[in-house]
């Protein structure tokens, strides 16, 4: 038997190519079929002369791929910001680029056909396969470091002048780091940016006793980046003050301010970050929340609602009047739940005013003010004016005083859709709060339509999660709750490429809806307990987040250790 089809095809380019003369093309046809891979490259090498990349080309282009050089790409960290580089280590593949919108990549393996549709749903690319020799892809994947990309050579830079070696030498022993210095500057700028590629939605920079350390919160949990040397503090902070118009000389009162990134950043990365900071006791701290320009709100159902939770949602929002609370803590999800809302009842008939600290998203056909609490435009002030100026529907980013809640209940009452947020734990407790803030019982029931509690969970990675079927408590749980009991799902515990080792991949949103009939307004007169609220309003059908987030479990959407961890069991 001759050589096999594949290894013929390869000869037969290689004679195209004249990289072997028609006596040794004949010799090779008649080698036996089981004489392929590895055997027939030694022999083509070896014997032959032939150089290895005219047999790379000569396999592609048997195989109908590019060949591809690697040995000339220069591969860095930020190679590897779309494809992980424990993917590309674990199935031997280097990106290469970008054309068209479809990633170049290079592979090891031209027979792996599954592996592209795997990148592309990794990166939601398509993708440009390319042959590349294992020995050099295996190579260049190995020796790049691991650091974060884009970080690694100004952290080596930051390191070098600012660290304690630098001090020791006496390199610059008596001045101080200057947020002038071209690596505070560039540090600053790529802590952001890669913050934003790696899905960051908030930058926490802390100084510690001997170190300032950089956190990132993904997927509502805290990974650490980075860790400078203590003396790099005091610039990066006065830095970060520069870029949102700060006074860098106030360093023992906490600030707020905004950073318009577009201006600092040479890849045109639109997002604005909101800057809080906060004298510490080793030095002043940052947190940054990243407000996407770029990012579009999500529709409704995308969000996370129940189809039930869903229907009563939009009945209440297409009311003509009366008063929306949306309550959790920060980063709940409240805000995008708000202007998805506020997307989906957007008409050109309908006038809509917004009061906001600060504006997060842009949103055509919306009237939206900044407050300014410096110069006393606060949401009281923003609201007395809006009932000036004729408005259907009224978003107020906060209901944080008496006065504030005074007056949305009053626009409520008198003609107003008004839609707003409230720091409270659950729905029925919202009643609580503004009965404390001095607002009458009968005033609540009259304005208000319905209460959304919400949170976000981390969604259990579809790609790597495990079937699990629970037992004891887990099962006792389940069946309280839901009346249900089956199998379920856990994170994989060392995760996968996709998901970056930690098993769960995105959030998906839980809700506890509240929406008053009849017994709940007879009750709230009567300044009924919270407790009994509760009582009354899952009688009418609520589902409390407990039992929505253990419905997520069910769906396969999180697991039942997230669930937990975000929501405690109901009393």
């Amino acid at each position: 038997m001759p050589l096999g089809k594949i290894q013929l095809q390869i000869v037969a380019q290689l004679a195209a190519l004249g990289r072997i003369d028609e006596t040794q093309r004949s010799a090779l046809v008649a080698l036996p079929e089981d004489f392929t891979g590895e055997a027939l490259d030694k022999l083509l090498q070896d014997e032959l002369k032939v150089q290895p990349f005219a047999l790379l080309a000569a396999k592609a282009r048997a195989l109908g791929l590019a060949p591809f050089n690697v040995a000339r790409l220069r591969v860095t960290p930020q190679s590897f910001e779309r494809i992980p580089q424990d993917f590309c280590r674990q199935h031997l593949v280097l990106p290469a680029g970008e054309v068209g919108g479809s990633l170049l990549v290079v592979c090891a393996n031209p027979f792996d056909s599954a592996l592209a549709g795997r990148i592309e749903e990794l990166t939601g690319r398509p993708v440009v396969r390319m042959l590349g020799r294992e020995k050099e892809i295996r190579d260049r994947v190995a020796t790049q470091s691991t650091a974060p990309a884009g970080l690694d050579d100004v952290v080596t830079r930051i390191g070098a002048e600012y660290g304690e070696a630098a001090e020791v030498e006496g390199l610059s022993p008596g001045g101080e780091v200057n947020e002038d210095s071209a690596p505070i500057i560039q540090l600053a700028t790529r802590i952001i940016e890669d913050a934003y590629l790696s899905g960051t939605s908030d930058i926490h920079i802390e100084p510690q006793e001997k170190e300032v350390i950089v956190r990132n919160r993904i997927d509502g949990v805290c990974v650490e980046k980075l860790r400078l040397p203590k003396r790099v503090g005091p610039a990066l902070v006065a830095r970060l003050k520069i870029m949102c118009n700060l006074d860098i000389s106030e360093r023992r009162l906490p600030q707020d301010g905004r950073i318009v990134f577009k201006q600092y950043s040479k890849r045109g990365l639109d997002l604005d970050l909101r800057v809080s900071t906060a004298p510490l006791n080793h030095g002043e701290g940052v947190v940054m929340r990243i407000l996407d320009k770029q990012k579009t709100t999500l529709p409704l159902p995308a969000l996370g609602f129940s189809e039930e939770n869903l229907a009563k949602y939009r009945e209440c929002i297409r009311q003509p009047y009366g008063m929306i609370l949306h309550c959790g803590p920060t980063g709940s999800g409240k805000s995008m739940t708000l202007y998805s809302a506020l997307n989906e009842i957007n008409t050109p008939d309908i006038v809509i005013r917004t009061a906001e600290d600060p504006i997060e998203y842009t949103l055509p056909g919306l009237n939206q003010m900044q407050m300014h609490r410096q110069i006393g435009l606060t949401f009281a002030t923003a609201l007395r004016a809006f009932l000036r100026q004729d408005p259907d529907i009224i978003l107020v980013g906060e209901i944080r005083d008496k006065e504030t809640a005074g007056i949305a209940v009053e626009a409520a009452l008198t003609g107003h859709l008004l839609i707003s947020t409230l720091h409270t734990n659950d729905a029925p407790t919202t009643v609580s709060r503004l009965t404390e803030m001095g607002i009458e019982p009968f005033m609540i029931s009259s304005s208000l339509l319905c209460v959304c509690a919400q949170r976000l969970m981390r969604r259990v990675c579809k790609a790597c999660r495990v079937p699990h079927a629970p037992e004891g408590r887990e099962k006792a749980i389940l069946e309280k709750a839901l009346g249900w009991s089956g199998p379920v799902f856990r994170a994989a515990p060392r995760g996968c490429p996709k998901c970056g080792g930690s098993g769960y991949k995105g959030r998906v949103g839980i809700h506890e809806l509240m929406v008053t009939n009849e017994e709940l307004v007879a009750a709230i007169n009567a300044e009924a307990e919270a407790a009994e609220l509760k009582r009354i309003a899952m009688r009418n059908g609520m589902k409390t987040l407990h039992q929505d987030s253990l419905l997520k479990v069910r769906d396969g959407l999180t697991t039942l250790e997230e669930a937990l961890a975000n929501v405690p069991p109901d009393m």
